[in-house]
């Protein structure tokens, strides 16, 4: 009877037992009244096919035991057993804690194909069930990664739209520029001003002329500097300055993602640490966009 050795389980008990008497010794006692009741007493008006009832106060132990049991209930939740004691989904929180908090150590001087190498192994346990085991998508089933964070899948946003981070201006509809000159600029000039790499692979000229029609078309929600707080407004559009960033990977990953082809749900069970983030981002980054 280890489970004894716990004050709070002792009391419970306590309490049990209490209640197991009191209940036996009121039942008992409204069980012999009504044997031995007379019919006598103030009868209210209430008439249901003529059968009244009579005036009676509440018994005064049936409130004593109300109220006990509404302090107790109130101590038991406050200061008993939820807050006080183990708690499984707590310790599991601490440990996972403590496991991140050693991992990030044990991995803090990652070098940059250390980094892919884990990224991949990450992706292949926990997104190629979707993404397919080459990040292509599996024919449409999922968005094709291969893409992310390179001027294809800029210009892909372009054509097909995108939806699902729940941001202030909503969904960005297809079609917003129809030329793929200009598509390509403008994929040029992001990747080129916003996104962390810094760089393109089309010229600098593209680049240029790109710039004009961010202006003209994307700032309106993207805002000039890419930030997506566009007229002032917090957060109006997603911000291109995490374009191809592990940023962007752990908001998708912690709020999952809507798409024209179905829902991502949330990662957040699965805990990842920033390293683990950053590793699945610099993996997916490193990817061709054809084999």
């Amino acid at each position: 009877m280890n489970w004894l050795s716990d004050s709070v389980n002792v009391i419970g008990l306590l309490g049990a037992v209490a209640i197991l008497v009191i209940t036996i010794y009121v039942v008992g006692f409204y069980v012999k009244k009504m044997k031995t009741a007379e019919n006598d007493g103030e009868l209210t008006e209430h008439d249901w096919d003529g059968i009244k009832e009579y005036k009676n106060d509440i018994p005064m132990g049936w409130l004593v035991i109300f109220i006990l049991v509404i302090i107790w209930g109130f101590w038991y939740m406050f200061f008993g057993y939820p807050l006080k004691s183990f708690s499984q989904i707590g310790q599991y929180n601490e440990e996972v804690k403590a496991s991140n908090e050693k991992f990030e150590q044990q991995w803090q001087n990652l070098t940059p194909q250390d980094k892919i190498d884990m990224g991949e192994g990450i992706f292949l346990v926990q997104c190629s069930q979707c993404h397919g085991l080459n990040a292509e998508g599996i024919n449409g089933q999922a968005q094709n990664l291969r893409a992310w964070g390179k001027e294809e899948g800029i210009i892909h946003t372009i054509e097909m739209g995108s939806k699902g981070l729940n941001y202030i201006a909503g969904d960005m509809p297809p079609g917003l520029l129809t030329s793929d000159d200009e598509k390509r600029q403008v994929a040029a000039y992001v990747m080129k001003t916003f996104s962390p790499s810094k760089s393109t692979k089309y010229s600098q000229a593209d680049v240029e002329a790109g710039k004009a029609v961010y202006q003209n078309v994307c700032a309106t929600c993207h805002a000039n500097d890419g930030s997506g707080n566009a007229n002032g407004i917090e957060g109006f559009a997603s911000n291109l300055n995490t374009y191809g960033d592990y940023v962007l990977v752990e908001q998708v990953l912690r709020n999952g993602k809507k798409g024209f082809i179905g829902k991502m749900p949330s990662f957040n069970y699965a805990n990842f640490s920033e390293r683990q983030v950053e590793a699945l981002a610099a993996y997916i980054s490193s990817l061709a966009v054809n084999d």
